[in-house]
């Protein structure tokens, strides 16, 4: 592996964490944005995922790639499959970060993504991390800050995984092959409701914060008055099914395996956090 890594959504909470990783390691990183942004001392890259792209210039000199599916699409397939598809045309070697739980329905259309990586031809891991513990702030700081959190989970547990132990992951199933081949299910140390996590973010805060449990009807309503389109609210609803039936409680030791370390909780998480959760 003596090419460079190009990395999506490199601006991202992800993405970025990835780039800052792969860059204390040495390597050389190419980091793809819409607007281009550098990032670190990463090589900064234009990439539109709606707009036609020279796939030789962008991959050019890169022997490795870590794709993830950009927020705001319903259909993860339109954008991300062309990605894999020309990744996979020159060689590259693909981290996909995929959901966790995806594995349980062939129809999901980040199942069919994985499908679509593990029959390429290249070698590749595929990394899927749990509900993001920085979820609390940032799409759902609005309710943090006013001390209310209002999702459609009902008494359901996840088990929240910090982005820095996603990034870990990623990076290092990225420089090495000795993961190759494999996916990997990333969580927390921990499964935690969503009453419990509010108090956990009301200590590390010094302000009150709740929990209360809605509707999916009434969560869609919520989105669509601050101007998220309809389809796209009604798939983020959708996604609250598997938090109720319990399927997000699920902790493993897969992030170790990757790492070497244990994952960040929960409590250290919203420690670390506690001036973003309260701006």
């Amino acid at each position: 592996m003596s090419g460079s890594i190009l990395v999506f959504g490199a601006t991202g909470t992800v993405g970025a964490s990835v780039v800052k990783g792969l860059l204390e390691k040495g390597e050389q990183v190419r980091a793809a944005s819409r607007t281009a942004k550098q990032v670190l001392t990463a090589e900064p890259v234009r990439f539109e995922y709606d707009a036609p792209t020279d796939f030789d210039a962008l991959f050019a000199g890169v022997d490795r790639a870590f794709i993830l599916v950009p927020s705001g699409y319903v259909d993860p397939i339109t954008p991300i499959a062309p990605v894999i598809d020309a990744a996979a045309a020159r060689g590259v070697k693909i981290v996909f970060m995929s959901v966790l739980g995806v594995d349980a329905d062939e129809e999901i259309p980040y199942r069919k993504l994985e499908r679509r990586v593990e029959a390429a031809g290249v070698p590749y891991v595929i990394v899927r991390p749990n509900w993001f513990a920085d979820n609390f702030h940032t799409f759902w700081k609005a309710g943090v800050v006013h001390g209310q959190i209002a999702l459609p989970a009902a008494e359901g547990k996840s088990s929240f995984i910090d982005s820095r132990d996603i990034a870990a992951s990623a990076v290092a199933a990225l420089t090495t092959h000795k993961f190759d081949g494999r996916a990997f299910n990333l969580t927390g140390p921990e499964a935690f409701g969503y009453a419990e996590a509010a108090k956990i973010l009301s200590r590390a805060t010094g302000k009150t914060i709740t929990y209360t449990a809605t509707t999916d009807e009434a969560f869609i309503a919520m989105l669509t008055s601050v101007g998220v389109p309809a389809d796209y609210a009604q798939m983020l609803a959708a996604i609250f099914a598997p938090v109720r039936a319990g399927y997000t409680a699920v902790v493993t030791g897969d992030v170790a395996e990757l790492t070497g370390k244990q994952p960040i909780s929960l409590a250290t998480y919203a420690k670390d956090h506690a001036a973003d959760l309260t701006a």
